[in-house]
């Protein structure tokens, strides 16, 4: 199992932007077992940066459900100053989320469940050629071996 770690990803940009989520904490309420990380950037409010979240959760079935939540916060443009020369800050006009929910039976194994994630990935991704699955970090142990980071 992973220790939390930061996570350092590409956004689409056409020029693409390296962001670097920093690990906030793992909490659990009930059955469900969240992980989230955060971007920090001192120049921008704590709800204008990027979020993930990962969530564990047993239901009644057996069945465990995990998400992958990121949200993407895009603030106001500043369109100048009022009569006064005072010119308001900046607030997040609204927000971007993009989630994953994978379901792993009981019976389903770390091969089947690589298999999935991998397939859904690959469709996605629009990946038409062979590429070796990837087998660590902190995605993959959650879908595939049902682990949290620590």
């Amino acid at each position: 199992m992973a220790n939390i770690a930061n996570i350092v990803a590409f956004d689409g940009a056409s020029t693409p932007v390296s962001h670097t989520l920093v690990p906030e904490g793992i909490s659990r309420k009930g059955d469900v077992l969240t992980a989230a990380w955060r971007e920090k950037i001192a120049t921008l409010p704590d709800e204008a940066q990027v979020r993930l979240t990962f969530e564990l959760t047993k239901l009644k079935s057996n069945v465990v459900r995990v998400e992958k939540r990121t949200v993407v916060p895009v603030m106001e443009s500043i369109s100048g100053q009022n009569a006064s020369g005072y010119t308001a800050a900046p607030k997040v006009a609204y927000e971007d989320t993009d989630v994953h929910i994978f379901y792993a039976h009981p019976r389903s194994t770390v091969a089947s469940r690589r298999l999935c994630r991998q397939l859904a990935q690959n469709i996605d991704g629009n990946v038409t050629t062979s590429v070796a699955p990837a087998t660590t970090g902190p995605l993959p142990e959650l879908i595939d071996m049902l682990l949290m980071p620590t």
